[in-house]
């Protein structure tokens, strides 16, 4: 009887102990969501808070500065005497760096993807998997000073009239910076697709170097395409390699060899002191960035638009 009595005594703190695990367990299925949301909504609120921020201290900076000017001046010169804010040298500066980054970054990535892909084995990659890692989280002025002391002196003995600062040097080496980006997208992409379409390439006699250009590569283009856009859109936001081994040089020429000075470098120019706050060179500095803004949001959504139109269904 006395172990009877026991036994339901057990049993009675058991089921206590069950119902109150039961009932903290159901406290978290409430909470949880509730910080989740809050979390979301943090990102989100951030985001628009940036958004007006830039809105409105940019409306400010056309209210001294004519938008036509804006957009079309050739002449990009904050701190003369007689002030010009012409973006498109900022412009056209940011746009030679960063096709010169695509142009060395497209067939470098896109060769590491495919063999990586289609033609590595197991062992090789992953040999050259974390090396691509170890390259994507190098320090960006790391990368700045590399351009600077060893890249620039380099070229200059092929480019004997390159100067110290100019656009190629540290094209080259964004275009270095983003190739993990495209290489570890773009391999992604073409690993997702099913072997059943190679399979089926090799037995009409396809070579596998034809399967992967002639197969893979046209099945898994959304994806290709859409990491090469957001590369290009990192290559565009790039800011302290330029600013360390491209200039401060806003000229509206196609020269790679010269000084240049990009949107971003810009920013960091007037941000390090250079202009009083309230002032129209202050306010300058949130106009180049809405206008940054607006390249980067560009290149998303048509980085979106390219894996909607071009995604395909198996």
């Amino acid at each position: 009887m006395v172990s009877q009595k026991r036994e339901k005594s057990l049993d009675v703190q058991q089921m206590i102990a069950d119902k109150k695990k039961k009932g903290l367990g159901r406290k978290a299925e409430k909470i949880v969501p509730v910080l989740l949301f809050i979390t979301a909504a943090v990102s989100v609120l951030t985001t628009i808070g940036i958004v007006f921020t830039l809105i409105f201290e940019t409306v400010e900076f056309f209210r001294r500065v004519s938008f036509l000017e804006y957009i079309t001046g050739t002449e990009w010169l904050p701190f003369a005497g007689d002030p010009s804010y012409g973006v498109l040298p900022l412009v056209i500066g940011t746009l030679k760096v960063t096709g010169i980054a695509i142009i060395v970054a497209v067939p470098l990535g896109l060769a590491v993807a495919i063999y990586l892909s289609e033609f590595a084995s197991d062992k090789v990659r992953r040999l050259i998997k974390p090396i691509l890692e170890v390259l994507a989280g190098v320090p960006t002025i790391v990368y700045g000073f590399f351009a600077l002391t060893f890249v620039t002196p380099m070229l200059q003995k092929v480019f004997p009239s390159l100067e110290i600062f100019n656009a190629l040097s540290p094209g080259i080496i964004i275009g270095i910076m983003i190739l993990p980006t495209i290489a570890s997208l773009s391999e992604d992409a073409l690993s997702s697709v099913p072997n059943a379409m190679r399979e089926g390439a090799f037995g009409l006699g396809s070579t596998k170097f034809e399967v992967a250009l002639k197969v893979v590569l046209p099945a898994a283009l959304s994806g290709v395409l859409a990491s090469i856009v957001l590369a290009m859109s990192r290559a565009i936001g790039e800011t302290m390699i330029v600013s360390l081994a491209g200039g401060s040089t806003p000229l509206f020429n196609f020269d790679v060899e010269g000084s240049i000075q990009t949107m971003t470098a810009y920013i960091v120019q007037v941000s390090t002191g250079d202009a009083g706050y309230g002032t129209t060179i202050y306010y300058s500095i949130y106009a180049v960035g809405f206008t940054l803004f607006i390249f980067t949001l560009m290149m998303n959504l048509i980085a979106g638009w390219i894996s909607k139109k071009f995604r395909e269904e198996y």
